[in-house]
């Protein structure tokens, strides 16, 4: 039995088959399935259970999990240690986000990142602000980036940064083009709106409460889980729809949606990092550092 046997072990069940496994672990499927026989013969038993698109564990694997698990985290916890003490920043960082920064801002700095840290790699993965939020809590990322803040989380959430939300509709929608706009105004308007649980949603419906409108009371036609999903249906004519600015731009440019002037809007909503309260391994630190430096 070996550690990259154990790694592989692990991945498998986390990611729920062996072809998603291979591409977390950056190797093949044939050798994710030679890692899984390999333990299998050593151990003398069946770990795993193949079926159509997914995998299940079985007595034994699941016996075994628990233990390849600690395995795992306490070698990191001795890698962390090591590099804490020759100061360098080195080892694998995952990294939950939510779309926006996910998606937009941290692409974009994550290459610079790299290039000064070359011995790091990272895994970045999209969720909605509460998923990102409980990965970190859970262990499951060493850090995060999202675009509200949840209360009574037991994580750090630094602002940091910051993205503008902005209203659009359909460019022959009733309301284009109409000045001093009240947030009362569109309580009788379709709505495209983000799933429950994003940071756009939650800060867009604490500005309209602000402004005494209860977000219950708008007339929500269609629920999506990204901006990009919501622009491409307020383009459709389906409704107004708030999304960041960044992935309004190229639409607003060329006129396939038209942003509405609205009391509060566009609204600035700051950006949180959010970081574990346990101690951060280096390279989490050092993104940490560097985010900070350019937002």
């Amino acid at each position: 039995m070996n550690l990259q046997q154990l790694r592989t072990f692990v991945a498998v069940v986390e990611h729920g088959s062996f072809s998603e496994a291979a591409r977390a672990l950056g190797i093949t499927q044939p050798a994710v399935t030679m890692q899984i026989q390999g333990l299998e013969s050593e151990l003398g038993v069946t770990l795993l259970d193949r079926r159509y698109r997914r995998v299940d564990l079985t007595e034994a694997g699941s016996a075994l999990l628990p233990y390849a698990r600690k395995i795992l985290e306490e070698l990191e916890e001795a890698r962390t240690e090591i590099e804490t003490m020759s100061g360098r920043v080195t080892g694998h960082l995952d990294i939950a986000a939510s779309t926006t920064p996910g998606q937009y801002i941290l692409p974009r700095l994550l290459g610079g990142f790299l290039k000064e840290y070359p011995e790091v790699s990272v895994s970045l993965r999209v969720y909605d602000t509460a998923d990102v939020v409980g990965r970190v809590e859970a262990g499951d990322a060493h850090m995060g980036m999202a675009g509200a803040e949840v209360p009574g989380a037991r994580v750090l959430q630094e602002r940091l940064g910051h993205d503008d939300l902005v209203m659009v509709c359909p460019p022959d929608h009733p309301l284009a083009g109409r000045h001093g706009l009240l947030m009362e105004d569109l309580t009788e308007q379709a709505f495209v709106m983000r799933e429950a649980g994003s940071g756009t949603r939650m800060v867009a419906e604490e500005e309209m409460r602000r402004h005494g409108v209860d977000p219950g009371e708008l007339d929500v036609v269609l629920e999506l889980g990204t901006n990009e999903a919501v622009l491409s249906a307020v383009e459709g004519g389906l409704g107004i729809g708030i999304v960041s600015v960044w992935v309004a731009e190229k639409a607003l440019r060329l006129g396939t949606v038209a942003q509405l002037e609205v009391g509060g809007f566009p609204l600035k909503r700051p950006l949180y990092l959010v970081m574990p309260r346990t101690t951060p391994t280096r390279a989490a630190d050092a993104l940490a550092d560097y985010l900070r430096q350019r937002l």
